[in-house]
């Protein structure tokens, strides 16, 4: 997805064309499509605005319905594994790949550090 112009260039735009350019004439000065500058003057004039409108939006994880449940049991047992949370996960009727539930706990700042009977993170 691309990024929308500067507010700079937007009211530099306004301002050619409220000075008596044409808007096909602004776009083709300060290097941006037609269209764009069309729209640009649509929405200043609806809106007295040439600010961007937001882009994107918050991607729901499948999980976030479980996000109670799923907190209290890693905070029950702490020691369990991600493939062990899948599986209580499928025992309610979710399938959910392990990267999506890592990811789940990694956006609440939780990790799963394990290491061979915690040999390796002894001090030789």
């Amino acid at each position: 997805m691309g990024h929308p112009y500067s507010e700079d260039l937007r009211k530099r735009i306004v301002g050619a064309v409220e000075a008596g350019a044409t808007r096909r004439g602004a776009a083709k000065v300060f290097g941006v499509s037609a269209s764009c500058a069309v729209k640009l003057l649509q929405l200043w004039r609806r809106t007295g605005s040439v600010s961007a409108k937001p882009q994107g939006a918050r991607r729901r994880s499948k999980l976030d319905p479980y996000t109670d449940w799923l907190l209290g049991l890693v905070r029950d047992q702490p020691d369990i594994t991600l493939e062990e949370i899948r599986a209580r996960l499928r025992g309610r009727g979710m399938s959910a790949s392990i990267g999506l539930v890592w990811k789940f706990f990694d956006r609440h700042d939780i990790s799963f550090k394990k290491n061979a009977a915690r040999k390796r993170a002894a001090a030789r």
